[in-house]
This record gives C-alpha cells, structure tokens and sequence, in this order.
C-alpha cells in the first residue's frame, strides 16, 4: 500500500473510445483524475475526462508531454504502435508493460508466448507472402483462417480458406495462418494482477457474436464447473507468465470434447466485462484503476447471474426501450453517429431471484 497512488493523482489513458469512458468514469469515483491520449476529437472518453491530448501515437513530442503530466499509463485500446510506449515507459510506469502490449498485438508473438506456458491454441504458421501462405496450408491443413497478424479485431483482417483454390492474392505483410476450430462455444475470461503479484479472476462468460461482433455475453458461461475452473487456471497462468500489472481479457474456445484452446487476449477491459459494472462486487473498470494505481484488487465475485446484450449501430434507437425494462442497466457511450457496426451502447439484463 505505501506504493499506492494516492487520490488526486492522474492516469494517463492511451485511447479514447467507449472503454476509456468507464475507466474513467471508475476513476473519477475512486478520486483521480484522468488525462486521455487520442488522435480523434471529440472521443467519447473526453466527454467524463479531466483533461484530453489530441495528437497522433507517432507524435514524440506530444507523448513526452502526456506522459510527464501523469503518474502512470494504462490503454483502452490495443493497437497502438509498440515503439512509443516504450519511450514513455522510460518517464513514467506502463501498466501493463509495453511487453505485454507488443505480444498481445500481434498475433504470433501472442500465440508462441502462451505454447510456452504450456497452454494450447489453434495450430498456427507465420506468413509473410503467398509463397509462405501455401507452404503453410500443407501445415496446417484446410479450413483455415488467415489473419493480420497485427491490428484486427472484429473479423476485420481476416480470410476464412476452405479449398486450395481460394488462397487470397496477399500483399507482402505480416499475417498467421490458424487451422479452423469446430468450437462449441467462445468464452472469454477477464483476470487482473497487481503489483504485488496477486490475481483475481471474473467468472468465464459465453460470447455470442453477429457478423463478427460481439452481440451477448453470457454470465456465468453454461459450462461445467470443472471446465470453467480449468479457464480461470488457464486465465491466472497468462497473467503470472506475461507478468501482467493491470487487467488481461482472454477469449478461449470450448470444443465439443471439453478441451480449452485460447484464441486471443486483449490488456485491457473488455466487450465481454461490461455486465461487471452492474453485477458484480467490483466491475472490471475500477478492476483496472486499483491494479494499475497499485491499490489491492477488489472483490471480483459475482452478485447475480447477467446477460450483456451490444447495441451496434441503430440497435441504440430502442434506448427508450430498454430504459423502461425492469432489472435492466442501460449504458450509452456518447457517441454522436450511428453507423453499421459501430458499438454505440449496451444493456445488462441483471437476473434477480425475488426476495421470499
């Protein structure tokens, strides 16, 4: 505790979208301030923040002076050039570290560094061309999924191979083949380490996508108590092995013979941890706040059963709707334009057991 940052200190956040917004809004309640790093104007995080830069990641000069004017920085956001988070790191602490960063990033770094946790994935190959993309169809074997292996997210940057016949014409570039999973279903679990190495973990939630985007999620996951004991293993081995100081979301698969294959992980709060904020003990923003500002973590259990439901685009019309839903938890972003796929919100249906 005596390496605590005491209330009235600021957090420098990197990003300025929706999550940004609940970290700081959870900022703001425990006494801190927050100071937003973003390239765009008008970013939903500025609205509820104490002071906003606006300047692009690659901006030197600007970085510097963000990063001197707070006592440390966490992200929102993970695709954020490696390079200058690590010039800041050297003025001022990173949580979680700008190693952390870089592997969860990119793809193949991120897979090979939890192989050798002893923790499975999807078979994957590099690749780097169209040369290396059929030598690693041989590998690996069709279907499979030929990703960026870098800046992706939400089914962007990404190609489903079903035949030999239809490998795409890539560009020279930075990519990872993985072989196709017949996944029964995705879940995700969020865990946090503070700096003194201690670990907690939020229940494994089920996930729920359309088009690529997370639609529900699920809480608690419709799993066996064993196999989700065996994610929060899973989730709290990551987190000791990439040295974590700050929140990891790990999104896993679940085959149809109960193995656990990791899929992904995001250092960050994440789609899936938004039923947190209304149903649990501590949501997974002020989750990040205490592990990044050196506080204990709090109690992560959860205090009832929660379905998160996205509003993507013009689905946030229907706010009036779910404002007058019993048990329901309207939470809007701020955000000016609807657009196709764009998160503009979402509702968490609280399960409440009627008192006897």
């Amino acid at each position: 505790m005596n390496h605590a940052l005491p209330p009235g200190s600021t957090i420098g956040i990197l990003g300025g979208g929706q999550l940004g917004r609940m970290m700081a809004m959870a900022a703001a309640e425990m006494g801190y301030h927050v100071h937003i790093y973003c390239p765009e104007k008008d970013c939903p995080a500025a609205e509820v923040a104490h002071k906003t830069t606006v300047a692009a990641y690659d901006d030197a000069a600007a970085m510097a002076a963000f990063a001197k004017s707070v006592d440390v920085v966490t992200y929102e956001f993970e695709n954020i050039p490696a390079a200058p988070v690590e010039k800041i790191a050297a003025i001022v602490p990173v949580r979680p570290s700008p190693s952390v960063l870089s592997t969860s990033q990119h793809r193949t770094l991120e897979k090979t560094a939890i192989q050798k946790l002893g923790i499975k994935t999807a078979p994957f190959a590099p690749v780097k061309n169209v040369d290396d993309l059929k030598i690693a169809v041989q590998k690996i074997g069709l279907p499979a999924v030929l990703k960026t292996a870098t800046m992706g997210y939400d089914g962007k940057g990404q190609w489903k191979i079903l035949s030999a016949e239809e490998l795409p014409a890539i560009p020279a570039g930075d990519y990872v083949l993985e072989g196709f999973i017949n996944f029964r279903m995705e879940i995700s679990v969020i865990v946090a380490r503070d700096v003194a190495g201690n670990i907690a973990c939020y229940c494994p939630v089920e996930n729920i996508h359309k088009n690529h985007i997370l639609d529900q999620t699920i809480a608690p996951a419709r799993i066996f108590p064993q196999l989700a004991e065996k994610a929060e293993n899973i989730a709290k081995k990551i987190a000791e092995g990439f040295g974590l100081v700050g929140l990891l979301a790990i999104e896993m698969f679940v085959t149809d013979d109960d193995e656990i294959l990791v899929n992904e992980t995001a250092p960050r709060p994440h789609n899936s941890g938004h039923w947190t904020m209304d149903a649990c003990i501590t949501s997974q923003f002020t989750q990040v706040i205490r592990a990044v500002c050196g506080l204990p973590l709090g109690n992560p259990e959860r205090l009832c059963d929660a379905r998160m439901l996205n509003l993507i685009g013009d689905d946030a019309a229907d706010w009036q709707k779910h404002a007058a839903t019993p048990n329901a938890k309207l939470h809007l972003y701020g955000k000016k334009e609807a657009r196709a796929g764009r998160k503009m919100g979402h509702v968490t249906f609280l399960e409440i057991a009627p008192r006897k």
